[in-house]
């Protein structure tokens, strides 16, 4: 079970990375028309951020017993790490090696902690397999908006264990 879920993103990653290396810088660091809108360098450094608030859920919430932990202040966190100022196939480079990581770390986690509890923020509680889960979910959602396509993968969903 915990293979499959690895297998999931490992596919999803290995699917979207040669899109987003067609992208080009400047295409990368244009700045949407809409006030408050992030560029795709910002999104994807949104979803850089999300790897690594992830990667310590995925941890604890194996193990331990009733984590609790917090939501992430997503507009600080891309505003404080200036992505717009990096180079779009570094933010590339550190997107892909967080979710080798972590798709190596998924692969660890023991079938029997997939349906250990946790709450994130003020969010019901949920599965650590629904998290994982949710974690490609998200991913896809902002993918899609990154790479321009016309679909874009509902999200969120709601929450159930």
């Amino acid at each position: 079970m915990s293979q499959d879920l690895a297998n999931l993103l490992q596919q999803t990653v290995a699917t979207e990375l040669p899109h987003l290396r067609a992208v080009t810088g400047d295409q990368a660091s244009q700045q949407p028309p809409k006030a408050g809108a992030w560029s795709k360098k910002e999104e994807l450094g949104h979803l850089i951020d999300s790897a690594i608030n992830n990667h310590a859920r995925f941890v604890r919430m194996t193990l331990e017993d009733d984590y609790q932990g917090p939501s992430c202040a997503q507009d600080g966190w891309v505003a404080l790490h200036a992505y717009r100022d990096l180079p779009w196939s570094a933010l590339i480079d550190v997107w892909e090696k967080n979710n080798f990581l972590l798709t190596h770390l998924i692969a660890q986690i023991p079938a029997s902690r997939l349906s250990s509890q946790g709450v994130v923020g003020s969010n019901p509680p949920v599965t650590l397999r629904f998290l994982i889960d949710d974690y490609v979910l998200h991913m896809q959602h902002h993918l899609d908006h990154v790479l321009s396509r016309e679909k874009i993968t509902p999200y969120p969903r709601p929450q159930t264990l």
